[in-house]
């Protein structure tokens, strides 16, 4: 070792391989880099989950106000656990992050849907846990195949994960499909976890029934943040080495509180006018299909499987950023779903002449 070893005992945590697998920000990322430089054009992000950039997404004066109010106050300097200010730290990715921690055991699986949240795939690795996927029902508005996840599951078998408004396939559950959910759970013995960021961002025929209503017949861990429904993702949940971070976790209380009715009304009309403004677009495109319209969340996964001259999904994505400067999500990179892909309708609604 004094003369100079060529051995190095200093190694990568290989935990970290298994979770090395391309992210949906990498994916935009390697789109966003396929612009043309000389197109002064803007950019037209079908493919991001965040609205906030469009001013008929802005959210409530009441959050601006409560953050401004808990940044100017010292009463939430030095944030303690027991101090009664709600942490905002990451979100609702740390809150999966402390679900799977929680459940992991040598040689545990989990049943993750397909398509599905793509945070999921790689934490689950990081923890070692199995994954089993159970595609769902295309004919039945993405509904759970619970069939497959009867015969997915075995003794090592620990939870199940629905995404519930439904990101990327923009469904709403019935109670009754919810019902029959719960009901399979309990008959495996294993734990539902629901995520329900998009909760109460529906605008279809289908009613939000949160999972916890059926806390009586399987153990139910639900999932939520006030990113998406608020309209502030990424607002209260960036990493801050400067206690910033802290001072505004001591607005959500007041968030909660005091945000109008107004506001979510005004929000879940402005969703639904996009999703019929964006079928409206795309109804007389032969070549472009979706399984069902679109009742909750912010996205809807079409089929790209009958264009012509068209190698996969990917180089689909790849085409109309080039040419005309728009962002679509690649749907076998991101969800597993190959032909497929995810776009978002929640932009500005411009008046068509």
């Amino acid at each position: 070792m004094g003369n100079g070893s060529q051995r190095w005992r200093l190694q990568g945590n290989k935990r970290l391989n298994s979770t090395s697998a391309i992210s949906l920000r990498e994916i935009i990322h390697r789109l966003i880099g396929n612009l043309s430089t000389d197109d002064p054009r803007p950019i037209i992000p079908l493919g991001s989950g965040d609205p906030s950039q469009f001013s008929c997404f802005r959210t409530s004066t009441t959050v601006e106000e409560a953050i401004v109010e808990a940044l100017r106050l010292t009463k939430h300097n030095g944030y303690a656990p027991d101090a009664g200010v709600p942490s905002a730290r990451s979100g609702c990715v740390r809150a999966i992050e402390v679900a799977l921690a929680a459940i992991t055991n040598p040689g545990a699986n989990i049943l993750l849907p397909r398509p599905g949240f793509t945070f999921y795939e790689s934490r689950v690795a990081y923890e070692n846990l199995q994954v089993r996927h159970f595609d769902l029902l295309l004919d039945k508005g993405w509904e759970v195949n619970v069939d497959a996840v009867e015969a997915l599951a075995d003794e090592n078998t620990v939870a199940m994960v629905i995404i519930n408004p439904a990101n990327p396939c923009g469904s709403v559950y019935s109670y009754d499909h919810m019902k029959l959910v719960a009901e399979t759970a309990r008959k495996l013995g294993i734990l539902v976890i629901a995520d329900e960021v998009y909760s109460h961002l529906t605008f279809g025929s289908t009613p939000f029934v949160p999972m916890g209503v059926f806390g009586s017949i399987a153990p139910v861990l639900s999932l939520g943040s006030i990113s998406k429904r608020w309209v502030v993702p990424g607002w209260l949940a960036t990493t801050d080495p400067n206690g910033i971070l802290e001072k505004t976790g001591g607005a959500v209380p007041q968030i909660l509180e005091n945000t109008k009715d107004e506001f979510f009304s005004k929000l879940i009309g402005t969703l639904k006018e996009a999703a019929e403004k964006f079928l409206d677009g795309i109804k007389d495109v032969p070549c472009l299909t979706f399984p069902s319209k679109p009742e909750g969340s912010m996205f809807v996964m079409l089929n790209v499987s009958l264009l012509e001259d068209i190698g996969d999904d990917l180089e689909f994505c790849m085409k109309p950023a080039k040419e005309e400067k728009v962002i679509i999500v690649p749907a076998e990179m991101a969800f597993g779903m190959k032909n497929w892909v995810r776009m978002t309708f929640a932009c500005e609604i411009l008046a068509v002449e």
